[in-house]
């Protein structure tokens, strides 16, 4: 995936949910083909088959389980989601975490099955760990920030200064109240090779024009 990137994660809001999905979907598509710049979405795994078929970016599940095929109602595929058409999939993002151990054999389902893997931490140190696991890239996000108005670029610069030292430059995204373009351009100074954010794109009333000034940040 070309970096550095902007992923927006389309989460589970009403806005952004089946038909509401692929139109957000679509508006991601084309700021991507107007700029020229790296945009990736995280959807929801229902909603991977309907908007592969019309968009060229990046299409993540948020989530897999690291399962074989057999008997496993409920849990979510690695398979399914790579034949569905998804390019990646985030895991343990704050509001689906899981244990390390379980943490390090679905990174390790997703390679077998050549999803790429975006994987969420929520401290540095935290990321250096999970770093060691091989993903491909590590998302930060300090979970007290998440969803709201201040965002990590502008209050915690050294989680992400941090964050880079420990994993390496290339391989980490930051996170939480991510806004705008100055957001994005602060972080990419700091050394991230971008950011993962959801509210600020899913819940806008103009998303065409919050992806637009998040681009800025980027060129």
């Amino acid at each position: 995936m070309k970096l550095p990137t902007i992923i927006v994660n389309f989460k589970a809001y009403e806005s952004a949910i089946g038909y509401n999905a692929l139109t957000l979907a679509m508006e991601h598509d084309r700021i991507a083909k107007e700029t020229g710049l790296s945009f990736a979405i995280c959807v929801q795994p229902t909603d991977i088959y309907r908007i592969v078929s019309k968009v060229s970016i990046p299409v993540f599940s948020q989530h897999i389980d690291p399962v074989t095929y057999g008997s496993h109602t409920g849990h979510i595929l690695p398979e399914a989601v790579k034949q569905a058409g998804a390019f990646g999939t985030i895991l343990n993002h704050a509001e689906r975490n899981v244990e390390l151990d379980m943490l390090e054999t679905s990174i390790m389902r997703a390679k077998e099955v050549g999803l790429f893997t975006c994987v969420c931490a929520n401290t540095p140190e935290a990321g250096e760990k999970i770093a060691s696991f091989n993903p491909d890239l590590v998302a930060v996000e300090p979970p007290e920030l998440i969803g709201g108005e201040v965002s990590v670029s502008q209050s915690k610069p050294t989680v992400i200064t941090e964050a880079v030292n420990r994993i390496g430059e290339g391989k980490v995204l930051v996170g939480a109240g991510v806004k705008n373009g100055d957001d994005v351009a602060k972080a990419r100074e700091l050394g991230a090779a971008g950011v993962l954010l959801a509210s600020g794109v899913t819940k806008a009333t103009d998303p065409y024009k919050v992806l637009t000034d998040l681009a800025k940040g980027l060129m």
